[in-house]
């Protein structure tokens, strides 16, 4: 299974600038090893040194956040678009 991964601006550094990059898996967990194989270190700056989603991090599937949805054992389709967004904060 084959997801389109959107990549955000501060972590394109770890893709040589490509805002979207294909990664391999049938669950985000699946994906986000995939991802780090291909772009070493980018999976460190998504998870947290216990293995889960960092508190500024969203990962979406499709329009679904993946915290609502089973977290890192959420299915992802072949073919589904699989977003990183940091959170944004300000006042």
């Amino acid at each position: 299974m084959s997801a389109h991964v959107r990549i955000p601006t501060i972590l394109r550094t770890y893709t040589g600038g490509q805002n979207e990059v294909e990664a391999s898996g049938h669950t985000v967990g699946h994906v986000l090893e995939s991802l780090d194989a291909d772009y070493p270190g980018i999976k460190g700056r998504i998870l947290d040194d216990e293995g889960k989603l960092r508190r500024f991090v969203n990962v979406y599937v499709g329009d679904d956040d993946v915290r609502f949805i089973g977290g890192l054992e959420a299915e992802v389709a072949d073919g589904a678009k699989v977003s990183i967004i940091p959170a944004v904060a300000g006042g």
